[in-house]
Parts: C-alpha cells; structure tokens; sequence
C-alpha cells in the first residue's frame, strides 16, 4: 500500500537543509567537556557554549549508522526495524494506575511495573515491550534501573528501554541485559535532549557511554511546539531532527555503525488550554517524523496511541485510534502508546487489552 505522505520530497529535502544549517550556525548548547573534545576532534566548532556541527560531519555519520537494528527477545524472536513491518509497543513511565472499576486513579508500585509486563507479554499484538510505570515506592535515582530490572525476567519479548539520564544506569542497565544475551542485540537506550536544542551534561555522558557499550540507541527529543519549539510543525520538525542528529553524531564517532532509531516525541501545543497530545496534529507531527527519519533511511519510531482522556470513553477512543492511524499510514516501524491515558501520565490494564484489538485494525488497514 502506497504510503500516506503529507510533505513533498522537495519540502522534505529543504528541511533536511534547514536542520544541516541549525546544526552549522546556530549550534547546540553543550558544555560537558569530555564530550565535546570528542566532538572537536572530529572536526566540530565551539562558539561559548555552542558546538557547531559541519554539515560534511552530520551527513557522514548519518552514513556510517546501522539503520536497521534488529532488537531481540529471550524467546528467540527478532524484531528487524526498516524492512517495512510495523511494530507496537506501550507508553513507557507512567505515574498513575487507571483502575478500570473504580474509575479512580493510584500511584503506581513496583508491583505494578511487574504485573504490565505479565499483561504485555501475553498480548499478541504487542510486538516490545517497554517499562510502563514508574513506581514511586523506590528512590528516584534507582528508578529508570528498577523499572528495567522488574522487565527482564518477566518478558522473553524484545525488550526496550529503559529512559536513561546518567551515566552509571547505562553501565548498570548493560550488566542487566547480559543476563539474557549479548547488550548490543538485547538492549536500546535512550535518553531525551532539552528543548530547544540543548544537550544537558548528564545526557552528553550518558550518550558516550551508551555509545562504547555499542547498544542501541533510540534518543526522545520531545520539543512543545509553540513552547519548546516554533509553533509551526514543519519548523519544529526541524528542530527535533537536530537535537536527534546532534546525540547521533557524538555516537557515530565514538562507535560507528552502532545500531540507531530514528525517534521524535514532537507534540504541538494548543494555546487555549495548554493541552499537548489529543488533538490531530500529534499525528501529523508524528507523520512529519516518519518522513524525515525515512528521508536518512533510518527506521522510526513515534507517538502512536495518544489520548487526552482521563478514561475510557468516546474521546479516548477517538483521540488514540486517530494519531495512531495517521503515523501508520505513513510508513511508521515502530508506534508507542499501547496502555497509555491522561497525556502519559496515567496507564491502565485494561486499555491495554483494548489496544490490543485496535493494533489488528490499525495493521490490517495499513496492509489495504
């Protein structure tokens, strides 16, 4: 089925241009000095606290990527991304529990983490499975760790995640996925850049070391449009694709031809009530990824079920069945939102079982 395209290839290119002339004038903020050495090394330019990155680099490292990764679960099975097969997996750090018969809301538990992921794994249509909540009965600092700690022995699914902040938890999280098989195979990380166009020093060393460790690396750039980003779509696209390209830079020189996602969390604010997801231009915000990220020929991952709704109603189903469809439609590899309420915020047991049938449909109307 022809793919559902919202931008030319001609304006497709000129964005590529705009991000290559972000990146080469306007520069990321980045100050974490280990980093940055690297990147000088390579050829990268620093203006006070701007790096600035020559086009000639970014396009040979986007060359050098591994762009179809293949992530593998303890049951054997292999999920190759970019060879056209689209995959589900779940929101991933949730805080609150929807409890379906009450219709009221909990803090999440470690039991909870747990407990999804028993649910995930038996879903069928649920292709990876990523740490869904984040328990607040343990210490912050331990948290990203405890959620993935909580996932591996209860899936044999492929494993993402989980979101990582410093750089002890990627040491610690690659000794985990040694457990079950080899950490570049078993095991993607990733970490979110500050918007706009800022690489915090926890994350510029958590990106080093994920890169000589040589796992997989999916990094969330999640700009507000009209917030964090240009209120436009096609301009915030753009800087999203710097702040993604920027963290693939850095890896690249460290490791080349480690395994890279190309991933955008972009979600456009709207002015009158400050909400973000629910509204159809998550999808089309998501679509636009999907191009761009295609356009390097990586494979991509994006929002896929995306609601507003604080329950299981008409407006959850339309929101999250809508800005799954669009990015699907698309040409998405890989669409999140299995589970998800409430913006993220909350997640239920029983909208993942839902999700679960909405996958099918999504996948048989993408297959026409």
């Amino acid at each position: 089925m022809e793919r559902l395209k919202f931008l030319s290839d001609e304006e497709v290119g000129t964005m590529h241009e705009a991000t290559l002339h972000i990146m080469s004038e306007v520069g990321i903020v980045w100050t974490h000095k280990p980093s940055l050495e690297i990147l000088t090394d390579a050829g990268c330019t620093v203006n006070g606290n701007r790096v600035c990155f020559p086009p000639d680099l970014v396009e040979g490292s986007v060359a050098k990527a591994n762009k179809r990764p293949a992530i593998r679960g303890r049951n054997g099975v292999v999920n190759t991304l970019g060879g056209g097969d689209l995959y589900f997996h779940n929101l991933g750090g949730a805080r609150d529990v929807f409890d379906a018969k009450s219709g009221r809301r909990r803090i999440a538990t470690e039991q909870d983490v747990i407990d999804a992921t028993r649910v995930l794994d038996a879903l069928p249509n649920c292709h990876t499975v990523t740490p869904f909540f984040t328990p607040r009965d343990v210490p912050g600092e331990l948290m990203s760790l405890f959620m993935y700690r909580h996932c591996l022995p209860h899936t044999t699914k492929p494993l993402q995640g989980p979101g990582i902040q410093f750089a002890d938890e990627v040491k610690y999280a690659v000794e985990m996925a040694a457990v079950v098989g080899t950490p570049p195979e078993e095991l993607t990380l990733s970490l979110s850049p500050v918007s706009p166009l800022t690489i915090h020093d926890p994350a510029a060393a958590a990106a080093v070391e994920m890169a000589k460790a040589g796992v997989i690396t999916a990094n969330l750039p999640a700009p507000t449009g009209g917030a964090t980003s240009p209120m436009t779509i096609t301009g915030s696209l753009v800087q999203q694709s710097a702040e993604t390209l920027a963290l693939l830079v850095l890896g690249q020189i460290i490791n080349p031809g480690c395994g890279v996602v190309y991933c955008g969390r972009l979600g456009m604010l709207e002015p009158r009530t400050g909400l973000i997801w629910g509204g159809v231009e998550l999808g089309l915000s998501s679509a636009g990824t999907v191009q761009l990220g295609h356009y390097y020929g990586f494979s991509v991952n994006v929002y896929g079920f995306s609601t507003n709704a604080h329950t299981l109603d008409a407006q959850n189903a339309f929101e999250r069945g809508l800005n799954a469809t669009i990015p699907a439609l698309a040409g998405a590899d890989e669409l999140s939102g299995i589970g998800e309420m409430e913006a993220g915020v909350m997640g239920s047991y029983a909208q993942m079982v839902l999700d679960n049938e909405l996958v099918g449909s999504v996948t048989r109307l993408r297959s026409g």
